[in-house]
């Protein structure tokens, strides 16, 4: 196997769920060329990676243009083996006509028919989602290390150390879905327990009115909102050395699994059982103790509590 091309075209965390297929893959193949394609936005998470040798970047913003200049690359390439990870249209497209040798990907793929090899795809069966990913190459790697892992450069760790001159804890308050989102009344309420401990918030530019919010109904004297101010690496960075990091269902999360940091995860509206908790030897999950009718009430998360109460995020204690 001389030329590996991986595809994970979806958000933050499912390119740091899909890092243990580069780490195997070039254990069994040391000398191959591996590649990976993500979205544009994506690719400050692999910058540098020491087992890539190269990135490609579709840019969903010209979304035709950017696949049909990818195609043209990836057919030029004449990878042995493309190993799609991502499940929709485009990833399948592209692995279909890639002209690589071997083709494998997940039988919920459009262009699953075409790859030599479908995996089925079952949330809920007890895996985690690195475990489903690493069937995808069982024919090559028999027991794969399931832990995902990213590479700060020392930039990244440069660019955080003038802030951990004491020890300290992270918090990412924020999610995308509103129900995998930990209420902001009870982050206000965490950060209050840790009245002498110097705490970050971490998340992007967007997330800075949510952090804002906390410190101030907080009143601690200690806290730093960091939204917006580090990239990914940069955080993964800094979670690494945090006392704890207390995260949503969500990219921070895995941030803290790639650097094996302490994780606190609260899961609201999603189940553990999905298989996307936190991978670091030091973790933690928080979720409401009784049973719910309503809970999940989607895999995903939602926008609002469907039935107005939120009691799945608000009766975590």
């Amino acid at each position: 196997m001389k030329k590996i091309l991986i595809i994970q075209t979806a958000f933050i965390g499912d390119v740091i769920l899909a890092t243990p297929l580069i780490e195997n893959l070039k254990n069994r193949f040391p000398q191959a060329q591996i590649d990976f394609l993500v979205r544009k936005g994506n690719e400050g998470l692999l910058e540098d990676h020491p087992k890539l040798t190269s990135l490609l970047i579709w840019d969903k913003k010209k979304k035709y243009q950017s696949l049909f200049s990818l195609l043209l690359r990836i057919r030029k390439n004449r990878y042995d083996l493309v190993v799609c990870v991502q499940r929709f249209f485009n990833a399948g497209l592209l692995t279909a006509l890639s002209k690589a040798k071997t083709k494998v990907g997940f039988d919920k793929s459009p262009f699953s028919f075409t790859f030599n090899h479908s995996i089925i795809h079952q949330i809920g069966n007890g895996k985690h989602e690195t475990e489903r990913n690493l069937e995808l190459i069982e024919e090559w790697v028999k027991k794969g290390d399931r832990k995902p892992k990213l590479y700060p450069l020392p930039k990244h760790f440069t660019q955080v150390e003038p802030l951990q001159k004491t020890p300290y804890i992270c918090m990412a308050p924020a999610s995308v879905w509103f129900t995998k989102q930990y209420p902001k009344e009870k982050w206000v309420e965490l950060v209050q327990q840790h009245p002498q401990e110097q705490i970050y918030l971490l998340g992007s530019a967007g997330d800075e009115a949510l952090c804002n919010e906390i410190i101030t109904l907080s009143k601690h004297s200690k806290i730093q909102s960091l939204s917006g101010k580090l990239n990914l690496l940069e955080s993964a960075a800094l979670m690494e050395k945090a006392k704890m990091n207390y995260v949503n269902d969500s990219a921070p999360m895995h941030l803290a699994s790639s650097m094996n940091a302490p994780t606190t995860a609260f899961f609201c509206s999603t189940i553990p059982e999905f298989g996307f908790y936190p991978l670091s030897d030091n973790s933690t999950i928080k979720e409401i103790k009784e049973e719910l009718p309503c809970r999940p009430c989607g895999l995903h998360g939602k926008s609002e509590c469907p039935l107005g109460h939120f009691k799945c995020g608000y009766s975590i204690c």
